[in-house]
Order: C-alpha cells, then sequence, then structure tokens
C-alpha cells in the first residue's frame, strides 16, 4: 500500500541527497527513523559536524539551551 505525502522544498532536497543510488525515498525515510542513536547516520545529515568532537559540543550546547530554557 502506498501513500502520498508533500514535503516542502528544502526537505524533499535534504532526503535527495542522502538517498543511495538506487534507494527509494520510502527506504531512506526507513533507514533514518529506523536506526535512531546511531552516530554516523546523525552526521550524515549534518556534514558540518564531520568531527565527533564538533558533535559532542554541539550537543552540550543544545543541552545547555535546553536546562536554561527550563528554568525560565
Amino acid at each position: 500500500m502506498t501513500k502520498s505525502i508533500s514535503l516542502s522544498d528544502d526537505v524533499y532536497t535534504l532526503l535527495n541527497s542522502i538517498r543511495g543510488k538506487d534507494e527509494t525515498f520510502s527506504e531512506v525515510i526507513r533507514r533514518l527513523t529506523g536506526n535512531k542513536g546511531r552516530l554516523m547516520e546523525i552526521l550524515d545529515l549534518y556534514p558540518e559536524l564531520s568531527e565527533v568532537s564538533e558533535y559532542e559540543e554541539s550537543v552540550k550546547g543544545l543541552r545547555k539551551q535546553i536546562d536554561e530554557a527550563l528554568r525560565t
């Protein structure tokens, strides 16, 4: 069974950029949602975070922002 969905242009471009040569969009979404917690999958989405240390620093910064927001 198939369903039609709408995607904004930027999301379509993102999915298309990480799609394998013979991979369908359904397979991309299944791969991304089925492998939660895998660092390499996350880094594939954010090439600017290619260094693990950069990723860790970004996560720490986001956690700090969330903690501060929750305190107010």
